[in-house]
């Protein structure tokens, strides 16, 4: 879907819902519950930003990666600080754009994996596990039906956690929402892995 959507649109839509008083940082929340301030983020299918800006607001070190390059690019005008890279996650390399595979976090929220190229799902899953220092975490969340997703659904949670065990990842926990509710089997899913 890369380059379908404009991140003005995107951004906007988002802008709209914090001025209608809707929270809009839950996932970066989440986050910061799991890792330190100061900890090392690695936001993989950033978008325009909305997470790792809220994230290096609250002291986190952060980059962004992301394919679509309008969206990167409202990403670069409201923070031009941060570091921000164009990338196919099925390409990643961390030392290609270097900087060091040692994040204590990665979070791939906003249905990156099912808008993923079908197939390249374990390859991503791969790279990020290997950008991860020992003992990181990585935080995936993502639609499971048709419903919470934009596309049809490709991806399920035991295929992800396929992916996820053949990169050498455990799965610490799982939820219903970026609130941290209890998953219950539904149509959304959050979801912690430990390198």
């Amino acid at each position: 879907m890369a380059g379908k959507t404009s991140g003005e649109d995107y951004a906007a839509r988002f802008a709209s819902l914090a001025r209608s008083g809707e929270d809009v940082h839950g996932e970066a929340r989440f986050c910061a519950a799991l890792v330190p301030a100061g900890a090392r983020v690695l936001d993989a299918g950033c978008g325009t930003g909305r997470i790792m800006i809220r994230l290096a607001e609250l002291g986190y070190d952060c980059v962004g990666v992301d394919l679509d390059e309008s969206m990167l690019a409202v990403a670069r005008e409201q923070a031009p600080g941060l570091p921000w890279f164009q990338v196919d996650l099925a390409e990643f390399e961390p030392a290609s754009l270097g900087f060091a595979s040692d994040f204590d976090l990665v979070v791939a929220a906003g249905n990156v994996f099912p808008l993923l190229t079908p197939g390249t799902e374990a390859t991503v899953v791969k790279h990020l596990s290997a950008a991860l220092r020992p003992g990181g975490l990585l935080v995936a969340g993502f639609g499971l039906v048709e419903a919470h997703l934009p596309v049809e659904p490709s991806l399920t949670l035991s295929e992800y956690d396929d992916c996820c065990a053949a990169s050498d990842l455990t799965l610490v926990d799982r939820f219903a929402t970026w609130d941290a509710d209890p998953y219950d089997g539904g149509g959304y899913a959050v979801s912690v892995h430990r390198r």
